[in-house]
């Protein structure tokens, strides 16, 4: 049975089920009596145990076997739950951690035993059975003993051996090949005993031919078999290699075998014959004695029949109603809906141009049909390619509770809005900037725990994780009640490095300041940590953020706290956008960006520090006269501006076009490197009449 067909499902499952264990043994830190949880962690480690025993993973399967056993002490109230135990099954879950990476990697688990680990955990069960912590050395003396223990029948010469089977075991010895018969024994608490046989039989048949199997092979894949089984193989390799080969399978118990041949199984079988021949009864019992035989044999279908309707009985109520779909199957099928819309948008644009009878009544509702589905189709693959920012930000509260420990502080995590939905490529790549942000506020943004009481603030620092949907974008807010950044220190640090000069730093706001946290290699940190200290924490924030399409802004107060603002878009592949036209260019600004367009009189414009603003709804707003960014050429000034008025977090800033063409639904597509260099332009999209037209970010205005 080839089981690396498997690897993608193993790899997703086992990644589910160390997440649980991950949050179920959070929960039993804080409640180490709650049943459901010490319950639901065994099972955890029970199914990773049994997949890791199916894939051959036995160093895995070894690790979670001894988690498992301390957990069923633990169920039995042989042992209790405490601090020490917490961070021994954290380890465990690291090591489980690091042994999937190696299979992502390479299809194989490695070769680290963990020994240290799996002895802590025999310690354990030692201490609750009231025996004294074995010594390392003695665990092979142990293997040893049970291995001279098991069973060591030789099954193999009860094999009823047909002709063809007589022929092709004949035929291997004329061929010069050693046939060997060997008994296989798995261990009776084994889960899946025909993975462990198949992954014995692909293990010997890497040194020849399997000639005869007892049970069958059908029989075996459907569990129909003790726990031992039998067979021949023909090779020319020796008995003890092949032997070894099938030792390395998890969950076997013993091996015995040894070469056979012909002329003696021939004889064995002849003999066997005879005394049963000789110990037939006479013709007048043979009625009596067939009873037995066949009455099996009637009542076989009936219960085939009836353990296949206890299947189906067993099936329905947990059918599973999600599936596992590749994210390239997902990306091919958003870019067949991107070219419908680009299709849709160019009929769209045919429709307003032609004349006669072109434009009639029946083409306009065919469009607008058209425009329907493909809204609804765009619409639908956007639902299947969102998930929850959950499977990011669960790991979480296991690293703050590390982080407490590592940095001696008191902290607790609260998050809120785990189910909100990103794009899954959003969702791929938020994790790290989400992890800089978490650990900045435990290392650098809450105070030591006698700081905090002697501030008279609570001593267990509050750290926070809120995610929500805004408009077209989702809003992460992380932050923390510490100390908050020292504007002072920052802007004295960013002097005495020569970022900028007393005189800049002058003129320079709070939130000026704040920003320069985020140039590359900038720190705070007064010593290098493996937690912070190197300068590679909020530039790489801001870059993967803006990557994303986002932004992030930091709101702080000396004493209280900060808070990180992190705005990211829905989606990256279509969107809703208003068209512009500046000179004869035509650009797309995206609908989620926009508050609303306004007509501004020349006459009113006022100038604040040499820019220009305009005074609206008792708000002053910035102008940003997009000719001169873009560097197209000046024209002479109107009476009054088109000014459309966009927003990012609390900043505004009002945007003059020449012209408003209207809302359109547009593909974004990349221009790859071809001007990386210039953070206004974000993309592209072609128009219903072949025409390109730019993709403004207005993040960057403000």
């Amino acid at each position: 049975m080839d089981v690396s067909q498997y690897l993608e499902i193993f790899i997703d499952e086992t990644s589910e089920h160390l997440q649980t264990l991950n949050d179920c043994i959070m929960e039993l830190e804080k409640d180490p009596e709650n049943m459901d949880t010490i319950n639901e962690i065994f099972r955890a480690a029970h199914s990773l145990k049994g997949m890791a025993g199916t894939m051959g993973f036995k160093r895995m399967q070894h690790l979670t076997h001894d988690m498992e056993n301390v957990f069923q002490e633990v169920r039995s109230d042989k042992i209790k739950v405490n601090s020490a135990m917490i961070d021994l099954l954290f380890k465990c879950l690291d090591a489980i951690d690091s042994y999937l990476n190696n299979v992502k990697e390479s299809s194989d688990e490695g070769t680290e035993d963990n020994e240290l680990i799996i002895k802590e955990l025999n310690d354990f069960i030692a201490a609750a059975n009231g025996q004294q912590p074995a010594p390392a050395e003695a665990a092979p003396a142990a293997s040893a003993a049970s291995a001279e223990s098991s069973s060591s029948e030789k099954k193999y010469f009860e094999l009823e051996l047909s002709e063809s089977e007589k022929d092709k075991i004949k035929e291997a010895e004329e061929n010069g090949q050693h046939v060997y018969a060997m008994t296989v024994y798995i261990q009776k608490e084994c889960l899946l005993k025909a993975a462990r046989a198949f992954l014995v039989f692909k293990a010997v048949e890497e040194f020849g031919q399997i000639l005869v199997y007892n049970p069958s092979s059908q029989d075996i894949e459907d569990e129909k078999f003790d726990y031992d089984f039998s067979f021949y193989i023909a090779s020319e390799e020796s008995y003890e290699k092949i032997s070894e080969a099938a030792k390395t399978v998890s969950e076997i118990e013993n091996i015995v075998g040894e070469e056979v041949k012909y002329e003696d199984l021939v004889a064995k079988q002849e003999k066997a014959e005879e005394e049963a021949a000789a110990a037939t009864p006479a013709p007048a019992v043979m009625p009596e004695a067939a009873k037995p035989e066949t009455a099996p044999v009637a009542t076989a279908p009936k219960a085939q029949s009836a353990a296949n309707n206890k299947k189906q009985a067993v099936a329905k109520p947990v059918t599973n109603r999600t599936v596992r779909v590749d994210i390239e199957k997902l990306d091919a099928l958003m870019n067949q809906v991107s070219e419908l819309i680009i299709a849709k948008n160019s009929l769209v644009s045919i429709s307003s141009t032609e004349s006669g009878d072109f434009q009639n009544q029946s083409f306009h509702e065919q469009i607008e049909g058209l425009e329907r589905i493909t809204t609804s189709l765009h619409e639908s693959v956007m639902k299947v390619r969102m998930v929850p920012i959950e499977s990011v930000v669960n790991k979480f509260p296991r690293m703050i509770r590390d982080l407490s420990r590592k940095l001696n502080k008191k902290m607790e995590l609260y998050m809120t809005g785990e189910d909100t939905e990103l794009d899954r490529t959003v969702v791929d790549q938020i994790g790290d900037p989400l992890q800089h942000l978490l650990r900045n506020s435990a290392d650098h943004g809450l105070e030591d725990n006698e700081t905090r009481i002697a501030l008279g603030k609570p001593e267990v620092g509050s750290i926070f994780l809120n995610a929500f949907q805004e408009g077209n974008n989702v809003i992460i807010q992380v932050g923390d009640d510490g100390a908050g950044i020292d504007v002072a220190a920052v802007r004295d640090k960013a002097i005495e490095r020569g970022i900028i000069t007393e005189e800049q730093a002058e003129s320079m706001s709070q939130k000026d300041i704040i920003n320069i946290l985020f140039l590359p290699s900038f720190s705070m940190s007064k010593k290098i940590t493996d937690i912070s200290g190197r300068g590679v924490g909020l530039d790489v924030v801001k870059s993967n953020i803006e990557a994303l399409g986002g932004d992030v802004e930091v709101k702080t107060a000396m004493g209280e706290g900060t808070t990180f603002t992190v705005r990211l878009p829905l989606t990256l592949a279509i969107i809703q956008a208003l068209m512009v036209e500046v000179r004869d260019e035509k650009y797309a600004i995206a609908l989620g960006s926009i508050s609303n367009i306004e007509d501004i009189p020349v006459k009113d414009i006022k100038y604040v520090e040499a820019q220009e603003v305009i005074h609206l709804r008792g708000k002053v707003i910035p102008l940003v006269r997009l000719d001169k960014v873009l560097d197209l050429e000046p024209r002479e000034e109107p009476e009054s501006l088109t000014v459309v008025i966009v927003t990012k977090g609390d900043s505004m800033a009002g945007l003059v076009v020449d012209n408003l063409i209207g809302q359109q639904e547009i593909v974004i597509k990349s221009l790859g490197k071809y001007i990386d260099n210039n953070k206004l332009i974000s993309g592209a999209t072609i128009l219903g009449d072949g025409e390109v037209a730019l993709i403004l970010d207005v993040n960057t205005l403000m």
